[in-house]
């Protein structure tokens, strides 16, 4: 069992059990909560605070737990209704109004359910997270000198020099600016590059929390489609012609969803198609940590092989260590550095010292290479274990391609299934799936599903969210 599903149910058991003890009564021990419900200390202590932030539950360091006394009525509810108006009136009548869509991120954010199995996730199971080589990382981040102080605005320069040796090419750590996840990093760029109204190419489909950043700060996300080989050269040409963006959003290496890498001969065209339109290409390398052990030599980089600073380079340690260890990076040549500094410090100030001092601590340990082998391995083996269980309970369902990086699978459904329809078949047969539209900035093509293999606790665990799959397919299918 999860432990965050064994937090829940422990929750939920005290929470019912609350009637039991008068206002201000104390609650048994830790150790008598361990032994009762047969959980570990630290699924107590977690179901504790979780009481404790619902305002259940008051806890007292080294005195225990205790029941909160009653919370007095809450305030009359006030008149937002004014907000309507002043949320959706427009500065200028020829901008593109904003629109804060949050849903299709929050599809792989939100854990579902206890008992559900999360085929939904876009972060690596605990078991995958190295958590012991973390916790040491920090641990002797902290008792570095000068840890706990203000860190330069651009980052550590042993921690921009790392990245920058990642890169490749001639990058030196002052073109790298460390930034706080990757999410950050690319609303970043998109507010340095286009302004507010602007048209924006992204590829078709593309990575929802982009097309969300992109919508909320005023852009118009025009779609360049896809194919096995990476974006399409001449169709990119021609909306670069035909809207005169200023940028082109794209993730070169085993993309979100559909798992392709960009041919070689068509990064040539991108970067040359760009650089004729006076365009930048902000490049967004987000999984080239999570490479599959079968899949031999990666292609460098874009931005390695651009002199000219049409790339504005985008990397991340999140998706290969925890979601909270948000520390990455923006890598760009020229004037437009400036502006991504300058931006960034207005936003954020800075990413926190000791969350770049574990950084450092972690990527410079013998753990990290063993860490990386090792989620290499499993990450195969999971795409093996269901891409052959979708070809023995779903084989209607389309599957082209199959990556070798990443951490998630892209089929097709068969014509007349709704995604709609099935996500919630699903969710009924205890199994979470992502649908398809939100990857789509305009009409999608076919209706799609993608399915991560990273967030789950094993292999069984993807033969069984797969079997529970098919079940929501007859369902569906009457």
């Amino acid at each position: 069992m999860h432990e965050r599903s064994s937090v829940a149910e422990l929750a939920e058991r005290l929470r019912r059990e609350l009637d039991r003890y008068s206002p201000g009564g104390k609650l048994p021990s830790s150790r008598a909560l361990v032994e009762r419900f047969r959980v570990s200390p630290v699924t107590v202590s977690r179901a504790l605070a979780q009481l404790a932030a619902e305002g259940l539950v008051v806890t007292r360091p080294g005195a225990g737990a205790f029941r909160a006394h009653s919370r007095t009525a809450p305030a009359p509810a006030g008149d937002t209704s004014w907000q309507e108006v002043a949320l959706s009136a427009d500065g200028a009548a020829d901008l593109v109004p904003r629109s804060v869509d949050a849903s299709g991120v929050l599809v792989s954010l939100a854990a579902p359910p206890p008992g559900v199995i999360e085929f939904n996730g876009g972060y690596l199971h605990p078991s995958l997270q190295p958590e012991r080589a973390m916790a040491a990382a920090l641990s002797r981040a902290g008792r570095r000198p000068g840890a706990w102080g203000r860190p330069p605005m651009e980052g550590l320069p042993e921690l921009r020099e790392w990245f920058a040796r990642g890169i490749g090419g001639s990058f030196t750590a002052a073109e790298v600016l460390i930034t706080a996840g990757g999410q950050s990093a690319l609303t970043t760029a998109l507010r340095a590059l286009a302004p507010p109204g602007a048209p924006v190419l992204v590829e078709s489909p593309t990575y929802p929390g982009m097309l969300a950043i992109a919508r909320a700060a005023g852009l118009r996300p025009v779609p360049v489609p896809v194919d096995a080989d990476g974006v399409k050269p001449a169709l990119l040409a021609d909306a670069f012609r035909a809207t005169g963006a200023p940028a082109f959003v794209c993730q070169p290496l085993f993309q979100n969803p559909t798992g392709a890498v960009l041919a070689p001969e068509r990064r040539r065209e991108v970067l040359r198609i760009a650089r004729e339109a006076g365009a930048f290409v902000v490049e967004d390398d987000f999984v080239r940590r999570l490479v599959h052990e079968d899949a031999g030599p990666l292609p460098r980089p874009l931005a390695a092989d651009d002199p000219d600073g049409v790339v504005v380079h985008v990397c991340s340690l999140t998706k290969a260590t925890s979601p909270s260890f948000r520390v990455s990076a923006l890598a760009a040549r020229g004037p437009v550095l400036e502006r991504l500094r300058a931006i960034q410090v207005v936003d954020t100030f800075f990413v926190p010292r000791p969350l770049q001092e574990a950084a450092l601590e972690l990527v410079g340990s013998p753990a990290w290479p063993r860490h990386l082998r090792s989620v290499s391995a499993e990450l195969k083996a999971r795409r093996d274990a269901m891409t052959a269980a979708l070809g023995l309970h779903l084989p209607d369902f389309a599957l082209p391609h199959v990556p070798s990086g990443g951490y998630h699978l892209w089929p097709r459904l068969p014509d007349g299934m709704q995604e709609s329809a099935l996500t919630a078949a699903a969710l009924r047969a205890g199994v979470a799936i992502t649908p398809g539209r939100a990857y789509f900035s305009a009409e999608p093509p076919a209706a799609h599903i993608r399915l991560s293999f990273a967030a789950v606790a094993g292999t069984g665990e993807i033969a069984e969210g797969v079997r529970r799959l098919r079940m929501a397919c007859d369902e569906v299918l009457g």
